[in-house]
């Protein structure tokens, strides 16, 4: 059956976006929309026609990314299980935030930050700024609930940030190992939601 042109719009963008998140975080700014355009199978023409330039691309790669994360909130029956929400929420961070391609884009990001503050600033506000606050809005409606007790869940979303987090981004940023594969994971993203769910236990 062949797809219909929102279809085809979508995969396209799609490919673009993965193209682009790869170019950019190997080779920085400097890479030319012809490289994006070939890795995507599509024209430079059509990147322009879908995002415009280049750090219309990183916004929304940012933005794609941010949903991906907060995708666990989301989920269905998301609400009644903490624990495994938060303990997903924790996993798809590490994979997000830890992976090669997330530290590349950040690297990519801060680079350019003293020529290019407006886009750093929409990056933090779409990405981690965003997270933050969709985590708290879902803390919140766990401690409505009673499942939870967060007296400030802006704050807590934070400190379940930094649980997760740790020094690990610090270290991949800088060109240090992580030592972290996909068992250590999931075996952090589980010890992160234990303790936050005790320690914020009603």
């Amino acid at each position: 059956m062949p797809r219909a042109i929102g279809q085809i719009d979508r995969a396209k963008s799609e490919a673009i976006l993965n193209a682009a998140g790869r170019i950019l975080a190997e080779q920085g700014f400097s890479a030319p929309m012809s490289a994006i355009a070939k890795a995507a199978g599509v024209s430079k023409q059509t990147i322009y026609n879908h995002f415009g330039a280049k750090s219309d691309l990183v916004r929304a790669i940012v933005a794609r990314r941010a949903g991906v994360l907060t995708a666990p909130l989301d989920a269905p029956g998301a609400l009644d299980h903490p624990l495994e929400t938060l303990q997903a929420y924790a996993r798809m961070m590490l994979d997000l935030i830890i992976a090669p391609g997330g530290l590349g884009l950040m690297r990519l990001v801060i680079q350019s930050s003293g020529e290019m503050p407006d886009l750093a600033r929409d990056v933090y506000d779409t990405g981690p700024k965003a997270a933050r606050a969709r985590l708290a809005r879902f803390l919140a409606a766990e401690t409505k609930a009673g499942r939870l007790a967060c007296e400030d869940p802006a704050e807590a979303a934070e400190l379940f940030t930094g649980m997760a987090i740790g020094h690990r981004q610090l270290a991949g940023l800088i060109g240090l190992p992580t030592d972290l594969d996909s068992r250590r994971m999931d075996a952090l993203a589980h010890t992160v939601a234990t303790r936050f769910v005790r320690a914020y236990a009603p």
